[in-house]
């Protein structure tokens, strides 16, 4: 697979610090993103669900213990063979500004922590590719750090986009999706303590 070379600096921490990153986050409990998910599918479980951006596999494994048809895609190599090893779910490696995705494939898509990776310039085709991978009337879940609209490179090498909830809508209904419901996170916390904005979004 060759990388695209917005993507290159970003996997490469990634794949240079995975087993780091997996030790940092692997307890993170991510569960009422995950139920926010699911809570909007419609029609009967089990569902086929994308974890896009998948990491070492935590939602990954979750999402399959709870009797989902769960499929990862990662662009880190690294954190694709840790996914696979943790939860025995199929993991497909792209770049994310490289998808070969099937049409109509997933009742829902699972993108926490993972599009602010994505720069604006590709963001619109990268929601329509992954839009067009649902089936109708599907669910795309989004976690991003929110933010005034800027891009950043992290002094470790990755690349981030901190949109504000009003551009992301934008980048949104433009693709195509309905809103469905947004919130911050972590819950209770002052808004300036809320530094994720999660978004539930209907094809």
């Amino acid at each position: 697979m060759t990388k695209q070379p917005s993507s290159q600096r970003t996997l490469a921490f990634y794949e240079q610090n995975a087993s780091a990153f997996w030790a940092r986050t692997r307890d993170h409990d991510v569960s009422h993103n995950i139920a926010a998910l699911l809570r909007f599918i419609e029609g009967k479980p089990p569902f086929s669900i994308l974890d896009f951006g998948c990491g070492p596999g935590r939602d990954l494994k979750t999402l399959s213990s709870l009797g989902h048809e769960a499929v990862g895609l990662e662009g880190a190599e690294a954190f694709a063979e840790m996914a696979r090893a943790h939860s025995g779910c199929e993991v497909w490696v792209q770049d994310f500004l490289a998808l070969d995705l099937p049409p109509a494939r997933f009742d829902g898509i699972f993108a926490n922590a993972s599009l602010f990776h994505v720069p604006p310039k590709e963001l619109p085709r990268v929601l329509s590719e992954l839009r067009a991978a649902l089936k109708p009337r599907g669910v795309l879940f989004s976690s991003n750090p929110h933010g005034n609209d800027t891009e950043e490179i992290r002094a470790d090498g990755r690349y981030g986009v901190y949109h504000s909830p009003e551009a992301w809508r934008r980048y949104m209904t433009d693709a195509g999706f309905s809103e469905l419901t947004h919130f911050f996170r972590p819950e209770g916390k002052p808004r300036e303590e809320q530094p994720w904005l999660a978004s539930v979004w209907r094809r």
